[in-house]
């Protein structure tokens, strides 16, 4: 069993190199799990510890000629994710982005039906450390969301989350603010 365990680790690596190979930053020891839907046609940087997992439904990570997309250390994105930069995606240390989630930096048309085929224009989005969002959770361009927060399942993230807040609803609302234990204060 452990031979097995190790066995899946070493693919889960390998797996990691190949499909980010045009990555311009890998960290060691990434992980990935199944065959996600990757492309850079700008610039993707990826911290150490990075674990994804693309099983049941294709993990999607693009990025525009013009975008970028970090990822920081320790960050684990399951399946059904759609990452999108037409600008700037930036997901800080140790978040956790749960089954169907989106972040995309554009919404690629306009309201006014008379410029619906014209392409607005980006805003970056900023998942700040330690962040967890709930399963199927959509995070709209130009949205902050503060250091150890969570969003609620299903939540759609239209305007700034403040640090150590729980967030929820359509539209994401503040619905309470998290205690920490003295040890995470600064």
């Amino acid at each position: 069993m452990r031979l097995f365990s190790l066995f899946t680790s070493v693919m889960a690596a390998v797996r990691a190199k190949w499909y980010f190979f045009h990555a311009d930053k890998l960290g060691t020891r990434t992980r990935l799990w199944g065959r996600p839907y990757v492309v850079n046609n700008g610039d993707m940087f990826i911290g150490e510890r990075v674990q994804f997992v693309s099983t049941i439904v294709p993990l999607e990570v693009h990025t525009g000629p013009e975008g970028k997309i970090e990822i920081g250390d320790r960050v684990y994105i399951n399946y059904g994710c759609s990452i999108s930069a037409s600008m700037h995606v930036k997901i800080g240390n140790d978040c956790s982005i749960g089954t169907y989630c989106m972040l995309i930096d554009n919404d690629f048309h306009h309201i006014d039906p008379s410029r619906r085929n014209e392409r607005p224009p980006s805003k970056p989005i900023v998942l700040e450390d330690n962040v967890w969002l709930g399963g199927r959770v959509i995070v709209l361009r130009g949205v902050t969301i503060g250091k150890n927060s969570v969003v609620a399942a299903g939540s759609v993230v239209t305007k700034d989350v403040p640090p150590n807040c729980i967030a929820a609803g359509v539209p994401a609302k503040v619905v309470k603010e998290i205690e920490l234990p003295e040890s995470m204060k600064e």
